[in-house]
Parts: C-alpha cells; structure tokens; sequence
C-alpha cells in the first residue's frame, strides 16, 4: 500500500472548511460517548483529531504509511503490525476512498482485528442532499435533510484522491454498506448518518458482539 496525498494537500486554507471542522465536532463526539481507554486512528492528516481530543482527555495513537505525517506508527492500514484487540476503538475518517474499494474492504478487516470494542468511521457520501436548520428557542435546532430529486448516481472518476465514493455508480450506499457489514463481521451497525451541517461525510459506528 502507498501513500496518496502528500502533506500539501493538508495545508490549512486548503483541508480545513468550516464544514469540516463540523465534521471533526461528530468525529469528537462519536468517540468521546464510547469513553475508550485506548484509541487508534487510522489516516490522521494533519493530527488535527489527535491534538483537539487530548484536550478532553482523549489519548488517541496514530497509524499512517506516510512517515512524514508523523504517525506513532508507521504502517499500512491493510497489514497492521499490532495484536488482534489492542484498542477500545479505532478509528479512520475520510481514509478509506484514498484506495482501491476492494484494498479499502482489507483495511476494514484489519481494523475490525485489531478494534476490542468499537469502530467509528466516516466517508464521502457523493448524493446530493439539502439541508435545512430551523432554530426555534428553547426547543433547540431541528435539521431536515432531503435527497434532490431527479438526480441520478454519476459514474466515478479517479480525481487523483479519491478511488471510489458512496452513492457513485456501482457504489450504491446498500451496496457499501452490505460490504463494509461483511468486512467487519464481528461487529453491529449501531448507526449511519450524514452529517447535517456537511452531508458530503456519512459515520458508521460499530460494536463488537458481546462488548
């Protein structure tokens, strides 16, 4: 397995939208809620997850091919070199489209032997959605997301990063998750959403059986 982005492309103005930082907001908190005493991420980028969740008390170790990342470990995510359970959680954000669909389902496997209890994930969903907030006082914020209709799934074209995206052609979300469910075998699909604020990335979150 190679590395596919250089460090370049995690340069602020570049990487770090307001859209994404929401999205690190529900990779915080997916996390967090499964208070884990040990925790892997898999493809850190920049280290920006690791650096924001020791601020909560989050100890969080990293796993990248890509030696100039800095990972603490410096491995590929489809030959992990670490024993079967050795986190609470592992963990891999918007990783897994940097590779082939089927090297990407090898990565999952080696994630699942390697997770003790959790595994929370996120990917790029390509369906286009609306979203819509409505903020009523004292009630809170009630978010509504809408497919757009007449709109059909376009064929997926190698941008130089991504490999494959959900809802593209032949990667129908049904058909992604009934793989990833296959490659985590071991593991419940508690939940999968889109998030609201950027529906671009859908979670998975997983619990090993009988955890």
């Amino acid at each position: 397995m190679k590395r596919q982005v250089e460090k370049e492309h995690y340069d602020f103005s570049k990487y770090m939208s307001k859209s994404r930082w929401c999205s690190m907001w529900h990779q915080l908190d997916e996390v967090l809620k499964l208070e884990p005493k040990t925790t892997l991420e898999i493809g850190p980028g920049p280290g920006l997850f690791k650096a924001v969740a020791a601020g909560f008390g989050l100890k969080v170790q990293t796993l990248d091919i890509a030696e100039d990342l800095k990972p603490d470990i410096v491995a590929s995510a489809t030959d992990m070199p670490l024993e079967d359970k050795s986190y609470d959680v592992v963990c891999s954000f918007q990783m897994l489209e940097h590779i082939p669909f089927k090297m990407s389902l090898d990565a999952l496997k080696e994630i699942a032997r390697v997770s003790g209890k959790h595994i929370v994930i996120s990917l790029p969903d390509a369906e286009i959605q609306w979203s819509y907030s409505l903020h009523v006082p004292k009630l809170g914020t009630k978010t509504i997301q809408m497919k757009k209709p007449l709109v059909k799934a376009k064929e997926h074209v190698f941008d130089g990063e991504h490999h494959w995206e959900i809802n593209k052609k032949g990667y129908e979300l049904t058909t992604v998750q009934a793989e990833i469910e296959k490659a985590v075998s071991g593991f419940k699909l508690e939940k999968t959403y889109r998030v609201p604020e950027n529906p671009y990335h859908r979670f998975f979150v997983f619990t090993r059986y009988g955890v």
